[in-house]
């Protein structure tokens, strides 16, 4: 009767250890700041547009380094032509739009850094390195989570913060 027990609880102990793969994998992966498996993601595989052959070489464009490529994919140019409207209002425009010149000045008033996305990606990426030296855990855990815990609001902080201060504020679950 004993050995059985213990067949019994070792059994228990085993499946308890498992979870649900489905599980797993949605709620982690959108999370991940790499990919685990390996292998090429499937939505990152777009098949080209098909090549085109002119009627003269000299209607080829010239070659840019890290320009388009004609048989890239365009959606968003795609469904503005199908719609009627003109693609290359898509394409990036040279200097800052007329609508948005009077936001720029005001943020601007005090100084801008040019390259503030390279310098953010950087620190970013050393903060990230310096919290990955151990990196090494029994249990699973959230990455993402883990790593930026330090840096999140507390939202119903800043809800009562708010509401000192005298904003009217929308109601919010409890905690």
């Amino acid at each position: 009767m004993m050995p059985r027990a213990l067949l019994i609880l070792a059994l228990m102990a085993l499946t308890a250890c498992g979870t649900r793969q489905d599980t797993v994998d949605r709620d982690t992966n959108l999370r991940q700041l790499r990919n685990p498996s390996g292998t090429p993601e499937e939505f990152a595989i777009v098949p080209p547009k098909p090549l085109e052959v002119p009627e003269t070489l000299a209607q080829l464009p010239q070659p840019t380094p890290g320009g388009e490529n004609r048989t890239d994919q365009t959606p968003l140019k795609d469904a503005v032509a199908a719609l009627g409207g003109a693609p290359s209002r898509l394409d990036p425009q040279p200097g800052i739009g007329a609508g948005d010149q009077a936001l720029v000045a005001q943020v601007s008033r005090f100084g801008r850094q040019p390259d503030i996305r390279e310098d953010l990606a950087v620190a970013d990426q050393a903060f990230r390195e310096r919290r990955s030296l151990f990196n090494w855990r029994l249990v699973p855990e959230d990455t993402y989570n883990r790593i930026y815990r330090p840096q999140t609001l507390d939202p119903y902080a800043s809800l009562e913060a708010a509401r000192r201060a005298g904003a009217l504020t929308p109601s919010a679950p409890p905690e």
